[in-house]
């Protein structure tokens, strides 16, 4: 790492609070920090979702937990985030957000080294709350660009490693879960933060008989338990001939081991994806609104991308920001049958 960096037992702290997508592409920097300085001691500021996803990984040594709120409840929640962190002083703070939020808690952190993005990428003034910046860089995948704080610290991202972990307690109940259902399972994710990235429940409804039918899947409805997911997952129940389990609810770490457990996952670009991707779940990946080549499963499962981002199929673009607006529309049935098909063949039949 950096000189400034070369103290005995350095003190870091990971600005990061969004959704849960993003915490698991946090993980790999945590990872390969420690490995670098093994002596490192570790702090996230984190929101309570991703919070619960991460909260027993083995490369963080502290989370300080940061509540969205609003009006004057906003500000008393900063002034006792501000005293939290002024309990410690940290050597390095790496911001990895961009906006004002994430700028005024590396603000409040006691710290002589503050790295964050690029003056060009980062909004909101967020570039006033930091002493180094990342050199500017062309739109890449989320996990790559985490990278270049890496390459900027002279830290090696590789071998890339996530290290999600699930306590006994929540091996045990999985194992009742899946002890039931004797077909392999394919869990599916109706629904996500944003409807423009979710997939019409009338397409969901044939897919799921496909999945029962054809390839003799027993399928699960998986989720949080938003209002508008568990209607969505209610109308694709009574659209479809197949016989889902619903298993919608607002336990993140259940979520996460019944992800684990499954042999395919089909979901459009939201958290579970991510996750899948990280324990190593073959994922389906329904790409229309966003751009799979920023925000697709990192360097495997990339085959199996049903992607309604390209105009046309074969069209050759490149990582951007931007969002089509049409693009789930259209992915057709046949073209997720077409890549279940593939995650069937390559990647279920040789797993264990």
């Amino acid at each position: 790492m950096r000189p400034e960096l070369k103290v005995s037992n350095p003190r870091v702290v990971i600005v990061m609070l969004s959704a849960v997508g993003d915490a698991v592409h946090v993980l790999p920097l945590a990872n390969a920090l420690k490995r670098a300085v093994p002596g490192m001691k570790l702090t996230w500021v984190i929101q309570p979702v991703p919070h619960k996803l991460v909260h027993n990984h083995s490369a963080i040594d502290e989370f300080i937990i940061f509540r969205r709120r609003r009006g004057l409840t906003a500000l008393g929640e900063f002034l006792r985030a501000r005293r939290e962190l002024c309990r410690h002083h940290f050597d390095l703070v790496i911001d990895l957000q961009v906006y004002f939020k994430a700028g005024i808690l590396t603000w409040f952190t006691p710290a002589p080294i503050k790295v964050g993005f690029d003056r060009a990428r980062a909004r909101d003034l967020n570039w006033l709350f930091t002493t180094q910046r990342i050199p500017p860089h062309p739109v890449q995948h989320v996990q790559d660009q985490y990278f270049e704080f890496l390459h900027f610290l002279g830290v090696n991202p590789e071998p890339v490693f996530w290290g999600l972990k699930f306590t006994e307690e929540e091996r045990q109940a999985q194992r009742e879960f899946f002890a039931h259902i004797e077909q392999p399972v394919c869990s599916v994710v109706v629904g996500s933060s944003k409807p423009k990235k979710d997939w019409p429940p009338d397409r969901y409804a044939r897919l799921l008989e496909i999945i029962e039918r054809d390839f003799g899947f027993q399928t699960v409805l998986i989720g949080g338990p938003a209002p508008r997911e568990r209607a969505t997952a209610a109308e694709v129940s009574r659209l479809t001939r197949a016989r889902p389990l619903n298993e919608l609810g607002d336990n993140l770490r259940r979520l996460m081991y019944l992800v684990d457990g499954s042999d395919v996952l089909v979901s459009p670009d939201t958290g579970p994806l991510h996750i899948a991707r990280a324990l190593e779940t073959p994922v389906v990946g329904l790409y229309g609104y966003t751009n799979p080549k920023r925000s697709g499963p990192y360097r495997k499962y990339t085959d199996l991308v049903v992607d309604g981002y390209a105009r046309y199929p074969g069209e050759d673009y490149q990582a951007s920001m931007e969002y089509c607006s049409d693009g789930m529309a259209r992915i057709t049935v046949e073209m997720v049958r077409e890549k279940f098909e593939l995650a069937v063949g390559k990647y279920v039949r040789g797993r264990s």
